[in-house]
């Protein structure tokens, strides 16, 4: 895997994680997921400014928030039970769809 998609892949991961966290922070009325929150957006604003050097910035928040959408979705069915319907599971497969097409089939994506 190149560098730069693991360093994007670290920053929908750290991000993802700070989402979390900022429901878990329940406002900022909880120390540690508020730590949690703050540290986990810096981090992954930093890995995506590296994954910047090498792929148009078009690209990667398209990929970033993608990612970051299907997998808090995931996070928010699986840890706080919240639900997601048909339409929304469509809606995001459909995200994951337009990842991949990005990702096999753009030119401006580097490889």
């Amino acid at each position: 895997m190149p560098k730069h998609y693991l360093y994007l892949l670290l920053a929908v991961v750290t991000e993802t994680m700070a989402t979390s966290s900022l429901q878990a922070s329940q406002q900022f009325t909880r120390l540690w997921p508020s730590v949690l929150v703050v540290l986990g957006y810096a981090l992954s604003f930093y890995f995506m400014a590296l994954t910047l050097k090498v792929m148009p910035v078009g690209i990667v928040y398209a990929i970033w928030s993608g990612l970051g959408i299907v997998l808090i979705s995931g996070i928010g069915w699986a840890v706080f039970g919240q639900r997601i319907d048909w339409p929304g599971a469509l809606g995001l497969g459909l995200i994951i769809a337009g990842i991949l097409v990005i990702h096999l089939f753009s030119k401006t994506a580097a490889h």
